[in-house]
């Protein structure tokens, strides 16, 4: 199969799962990302020009407020990550996971640990080089779902992540870097639309991130969540079991 035709079967199946799964992946996205969100409007909210500083003090506080809002844009997309792998190889095969069932099952501090962990290292390799971020980003962006999928611990996962990306860069850079920069696009379109029609304020931007999230993030996760079984299969002969969700059938109750 030529590397084209992986790469749009890849995109198709993306497309496919998101459809049957996108009920469950909003509602989860929106547990997720509406606080998630509050933290994102916060730091956008940051001013540095009205801070009474010297010079020094005021990049430093640039720095920091890029560097956060940076953070906050990547945060919870690890996380969510996790629990999205979680709902699509859950082991009750006649019926999708219940949040409860989902949530019982996450691995929370690991998960948030790898989301930080995750974050810094792509902040670091901005410092570095621009290449250094985009290395580390599609390198390790299969984390979350491996802690979760074969319950790595933290340090097992980025390296479990970088050996299954190992041999597929490229493929996995064409899936993962294309959604995610239009998943920003869009994110920031629904920011600035909120902006418009509710004007500047906290609430207006505490909207928007939380919509643009629950928005873009199922893609993005669902994406990284095919691209790891995908990898699994191909490393080790099998891999946990995607399972497609049950369409409803009607008149169930009927003999």
């Amino acid at each position: 199969m030529s590397r084209r035709r992986r790469l749009l079967g890849v995109y198709a199946r993306i497309g496919r799962v998101y459809w049957a799964w996108a009920p469950s992946l909003l509602l989860l996205a929106a547990i997720v990302f509406i606080p998630l969100g509050f933290a994102d409007a916060l730091l956008h909210q940051v001013n540095t020009e009205s801070l009474n500083l010297t010079e020094g003090f005021k990049f430093a506080a640039f720095l920091g407020a890029f560097v956060a809002v940076t953070a906050s844009s990547l945060f919870g997309e690890v996380f969510f990550s996790g629990a999205v792998a979680i709902s699509l190889t859950h082991p009750e095969h006649e019926h999708p996971p219940t949040l409860r069932q989902i949530a019982g099952h996450i691995s929370y501090l690991k998960l948030i640990v790898v989301d930080l962990l995750y974050v810094v290292l792509i902040v670091l390799g901005l410092f570095v080089f621009v290449v250094g971020a985009f290395v580390v980003f599609v390198y390790l962006s299969l984390a979350g779902p491996v802690v979760e999928l074969e319950k790595q611990t933290v340090w097992g996962g980025f390296m479990r992540s970088l050996r299954l990306v190992r041999g597929h860069f490229w493929m996995v850079a064409a899936v993962v870097v294309p959604i995610e920069t239009v998943g920003d696009g869009i994110n920031d379109a629904i920011v600035g639309l909120a902006h418009s029609l509710l004007g500047h304020g906290l609430a207006a931007a505490w909207i928007g991130e939380s919509v643009g999230n629950i928005v873009t993030a199922p893609f993005f996760s669902v994406a990284v969540v095919l691209l790891t079984l995908e990898l699994i299969r191909h490393h080790d002969g099998e891999a946990p079991v995607l399972n497609r969700r049950p369409e409803p059938v009607a008149g169930a109750g009927a003999s």
